[in-house]
């Protein structure tokens, strides 16, 4: 029997220079399959994390952010290690006519099969101290920018009967701090919207994921004026596996996703008494205790 030679570290160099425009074409193919994902935020924090995750199933990007030099550099970092495209669309969400240009470029693209609406801003404080401006800056970023850019793809999933919308929400959207009361409000339009959102597309492919965070290690605290350092730090989860969690439940067809609730007990009977109460409201007399006895 003929003893086989040893592979030289030349022999293999050349194999994978002569294989590489094959490689690429299948990992065009599986991007092509994928389509493209939106991920807004995607400068820093969860929504990095999210486009690096994301590179890794295959789906090319589209990446939304204000800070162009991160932008650049996540997406050259991002297109050598997984082999995809990434589009990068500077803008601030906050203006009324950078959010139209952004929504006009996801309209016509339709190449898109998921968005991830991650794009928030905060400022924690009461609001007697907090300006007016701060106050619509968290209204136009949290609530006007994912709602105009949800109806910038939904329109398009339900007529392709696919698509998957991911809308990141809070705690705070259903509890309010002293200091919280402008951001729990936008985040308690996020949980409201996409529970709508999802009653929509019923009995259609699309998917709507509802997501609520609580305490995440993002930039979001020391914009808002509270550092991470201040909070107690074993209820601090970091972007990595909040990001894992929660593409862990989309993965599950999870309709909501709370990242660090682990009874979920709490979750089904806090949604069992959403609905008994909503069902409990549906009468046309004033209850009893509201009647002044004679």
């Amino acid at each position: 029997m003929q003893e086989s030679k040893p592979i030289g570290l030349h022999q293999v160099l050349m194999w994978i220079i002569g294989n590489r425009n094959e490689l690429n074409i299948l990992k065009m193919n599986e991007n092509k399959e994928m389509g493209t994902a939106v991920v807004t935020g995607a400068s820093s924090g969860l929504g990095e994390v999210f486009a690096e995750r994301l590179a890794e199933r295959g789906y090319n990007l589209k990446l939304v952010a204000r800070r162009k030099d991160r932008l650049d550099a996540l997406a050259e970092k991002l297109e050598s290690k997984y082999g995809i495209k990434v589009t990068n669309l500077v803008a601030d969400l906050g203006s009324d006519s950078e959010l139209e240009k952004v929504a006009e470029n996801l309209r016509s693209d339709n190449s898109i099969t998921l968005l991830i609406n991650n794009a928030g801003t905060s400022t924690l404080s009461s609001i007697s101290s907090t300006s007016v401006a701060k106050q619509k800056e968290m209204v136009n970023v949290n609530v006007t920018a994912l709602m105009v850019l949800s109806h910038a793809v939904l329109p398009g999933f339900i007529e392709k009967n696919t698509g998957i919308l991911i809308n990141i929400a809070s705690v705070l959207g259903f509890y309010t701090l002293p200091i919280s009361a402008v951001y729990s409000g936008t985040k308690g339009f996020v949980v409201q919207y996409t529970q709508g959102l999802q009653e929509e597309v019923k009995g259609t492919n699309v998917q709507v994921q509802l997501v609520n965070p609580a305490t995440t290690a993002t930039e979001i605290w020391e914009v808002g004026g509270v550092p991470l350092s201040a909070l107690e730090q074993s209820t601090i989860m970091t972007t990595e596996d909040c990001v894992d969690a929660i593409l862990s439940g989309l993965d599950k067809g999870e309709q909501v996703t709370h990242p660090s609730v682990h009874d979920q007990k709490l979750i089904d009977n806090y949604e069992d008494a959403r609905i008994k109460l909503f069902q409990g409201s549906q009468h046309g007399q004033p209850a009893e205790r509201y009647i002044t006895q004679a």
